[in-house]
């Protein structure tokens, strides 16, 4: 692995290995006398007992081992094969447990609105308010988010708070001035309504400016054949130069409908009107913006919101499935959702079809309200490579441009495209996609500084970007890869790159965008962090729901968020600042138990402090990361 110094550092009788981050000698600890701190802490805070609920046995797992050394080929062959198959992947089977499973039986909805259940007597839900309240787990909490935010709890009894707006008869209280305030107000945008969702599983919607392109293709794909067939009789026709002519006159009167538009002076036709030209498109300013990434699972809408506090300028939706979308599939649909307080918002999708793309992009432009479309071309991951999405666009070049073409005509908005420097690691193939993206229509492109190949075993070649961004010229291009400190984003806008896009940088620390505003190393406490922590929390029981089903999700995605905070390093305790990226955290005490905690990279750690958040977590429950708590190789 590579790292900022590549000697090892010694002070006195500490050596700081290479590889990890370079912690003051007083703070540096064992495994062993880290993780008995940490269990003697929290059972002490606790009573002498451990808490009923404490389940951190139970969910804890092994922490990943140190990195290996490299192994030969023959040996790596024979260690990574079982029954004749190479094993890939990590987590693949890892536990997954639906919220669903944590409520024994759930209260009607019909009961929580005040209406009759249209079910009757088939219903499967609780209908009996005292029956259930009874049977009900205990509230987390004294005071609800929702109804203190808004004036109401739309969760009403199933809120896991509701004591906080409930009256001894089970009557649900409602705060007036602040429901009033709200009124007629859209705090939440883009939602799949029932009707849209109808239409789209009838296939009834329809794409009437994507027909346009797609016939555009099918007319072209149409021209090709005949040229090829013309081939035959080429040496008959140039016989005779008046035969030729009238041939070419004859074919164009006969279908004056399939020829190119073109600039001429005359009337102005239909498909002249319909044609959305560049300079008509909806303007962004992309200069000099950071950009939070589009991160899968932990960049949902709760984290943008934190980030967005911090200082984020752009934010980005998870990457979304074209086919899924245009099916009407609800949890895709939810991918796409912007809060109003993210003012440059975008969304990303990803395909490998012109049709099933710009269907997609004409869905998402009449239906949703977005400042630009990110098409997704340096996603890594099997399932999408395989099919030839993600970075497979990036080697069918053919297609690339089609769908590039295709999303620029029917929308209104930019279209952006992120990319990596290849496939392979030693075929870098971004520096000949730019100059043709510039051609093709593309508002703005994001490359992040690795091969799909390399995924994270290399830092993040900067110079290369420098030289990709010379020439997108003048169409901007932002820089991804390995910024975790003002530091790093101050180097990488001297490459000239048009902003940043940051990506683990802002799981690791989501404040990173005021230090890069502010040009400094915040050395932030411990209850600064469970703040974060805090907020992140009342946002997603506002997204997901107060209820225990939206509790155990808000769980589920902080603790996938914890394994990347984990690896953050307080700026007090460190021998040199900043911390780099790839540099691994050894065992460390910090200031004050908190800090200790914060810094554990154990599950059963992070789920103590959720409990914190969002009290016990049942008893069923169960959680693997999807990523590995310290992802470093």
């Amino acid at each position: 692995m590579e790292t900022a110094s590549e000697e090892t550092l010694e002070k006195g009788t500490n050596a700081f290995v290479k590889g990890e981050a370079a912690i003051k000698p007083e703070f540096l600890t064992t495994k062993d006398k880290f993780h008995g701190f940490i269990d003697a802490e929290w059972q002490g805070s606790k009573g002498d007992k451990a808490p009923e609920n404490d389940t951190t046995d139970e969910t804890s797992v092994e922490e990943p081992e140190p990195k290996k050394l490299k192994v030969e080929p023959e040996e790596r062959n024979n260690a990574g094969k079982q029954d004749g198959k190479r094993l890939r992947g990590q987590n693949k089977s890892r536990p997954h447990t639906k919220p669903t499973a944590y409520d024994e039986k759930r209260l009607c909805v019909s009961v929580i609105q005040n209406r009759e259940c249209p079910f009757g007597d088939k219903c499967h839900f609780h209908h009996d308010i005292g029956e259930y309240m009874a049977s009900k787990p205990a509230d987390i909490g004294e005071s609800c988010y929702l109804y203190d935010t808004f004036g109401k709890c739309g969760y009403g009894l199933a809120c896991r708070f509701a004591k906080a707006h409930t009256t001894p008869d089970f009557k649900t209280m409602e705060k007036a001035d602040l429901v009033k305030a709200y009124e007629g107000r859209t705090v939440m945008k883009n939602s799949l309504s029932k009707d849209l969702q109808n239409r789209l599983r009838k296939r009834s919607v329809a794409f009437k400016k994507s027909a346009e392109y797609l016939k555009t293709l099918s007319n072209n794909k149409d021209k090709k054949e005949q040229r090829g067939n013309g081939d035959a009789c080429a040496a008959e026709v140039s016989a005779d130069p008046a035969g030729e002519k009238q041939l070419v006159s004859t074919e164009a009167q006969a279908s004056p409908d399939k020829q190119p538009l073109v600039k001429t002076v005359g009337p102005l036709t239909d498909a002249d009107v319909i044609k959305l030209r560049p300079c008509e498109k909806k303007q962004v300013d992309f200069q000099d913006k950071l950009y939070l990434a589009p991160l899968t699972t932990c960049g949902n809408l709760p984290f943008r919101r934190v980030c967005k506090r911090f200082g984020a300028d752009i934010t980005c939706g998870e990457m979304a499935m074209c086919t899924n979308l245009l099916q009407g599939q609800q949890s895709e649909w939810a991918l796409l959702k912007r809060h109003e307080s993210e003012d440059f918002f975008g969304v990303q999708v990803e395909g490998c079809f012109p049709d099933t793309m710009t269907r997609c992009a004409e869905l998402i432009n009449n239906n949703t309200d977005v400042d630009f479309v990110d098409i997704n071309s340096g996603c890594p991951i099997d399932l999408v490579y395989k099919k030839g999405g993600g970075c497979g666009l990036m080697t069918r070049t053919r297609k690339f441009e089609q769908i590039i073409k295709g999303m620029n005509y029917v929308l209104d908005v930019p279209l952006t495209v992120k990319i990596r420097t290849g496939v392979q690691e030693k075929s870098m193939i971004a520096h000949k996609l730019i100059p043709e993206m510039k051609n093709w229509g593309v508002s703005m492109v994001t490359l992040h500084g690795r091969s799909r190949e390399q995924r994270y075993t290399k830092l993040a070649d900067w110079d290369y970007i420098t030289t990709c961004s010379k020439l997108a010229s003048p169409v901007p291009l932002f820089g991804n890869g390995d910024i975790l400190s003002y530091e790093d984003a101050m180097k990488a806008r001297e490459t000239g790159v048009s902003g940043i896009m940051i990506a683990r940088g802002a799981l690791i620390k989501p404040w990173i965008f005021t230090e890069i505003k502010e040009s400094r190393h915040w050395d932030i406490s411990s209850s600064e962090r469970l703040d974060i922590l805090r907020d992140f929390s009342n946002f997603g029981l506002e997204h997901w729901g107060s209820d225990t089903r939206g509790v155990e999700k808000t769980r589920t995605f902080m603790l996938e968020w914890l394994s990347f905070m984990c690896r953050y390093i307080p700026v007090g305790l460190l021998e040199r600042v900043p911390q780099k990226i790839n540099e691994r955290p050894p065992y460390y005490m910090g200031r004050n138990y908190m800090e200790s905690l914060m810094a554990s990279q154990n599950v059963g750690d992070w789920v103590r402090i959720s409990e914190m958040l969002l009290g016990p977590v049942p008893k069923n429950f169960n959680f693997l990361p999807k990523h590995k708590a310290n992802a470093y190789k």
